[in-house]
């Protein structure tokens, strides 16, 4: 990945201690990433952190088009819901195994009908569940943006 700025190279750190040398970057890794964001910056703004590197992420992929804003934002504020309830917990792999739930990719499906995620506004801004609500309370999440 190109280094442009602090943000970029920021990035590239974290990619490099979550991929490896084989440059995976799937499901485990988008929660390894949240998990490290929401440590170092906290929920607010591990959410904005995310949602950019991600955009970055998929543009340098050539592939800007697969960056969902809901899902990418839902899966932050998850992880952070995780986190915060298990704030002593800083290793990935020891927190993975206490939350297993959040390796299920299908998790969201709980919370959202797949025609809402489809649906363009999804996409490109934030939809509230609309199954399930998430199980933090609105009055005290990062979810005004």
């Amino acid at each position: 990945m190109p280094h442009q700025g602090p943000a970029d190279a920021e990035l590239a750190a974290i990619m490099a201690e979550i991929t490896g040398p084989d440059g995976e970057f799937r499901h485990r890794q988008h929660i390894n990433l949240a998990f490290l964001a929401v440590r170092r910056y906290g929920r607010a703004a591990a959410v904005t952190r995310i949602c950019d590197w991600i955009q970055q992420i998929a543009a340098y992929a050539r592939a800007p088009q697969k960056y969902h804003h809901t899902v990418s934002r839902a899966w932050v504020e998850i992880v952070a819901h995780h986190v915060e309830a298990d704030p002593d917990c800083a290793d990935f792999g020891t927190f993975a195994a206490r939350h297993p739930v959040l390796l299920d990719k299908r998790l969201l499906s709980r919370h959202y009908r797949s025609s809402t995620l489809a649906a363009p506004a999804a996409r490109h801004g934030w939809a509230e569940p609309d199954l399930l609500p998430f199980p933090w309370s609105p009055g005290q999440d990062s979810r005004a943006g």
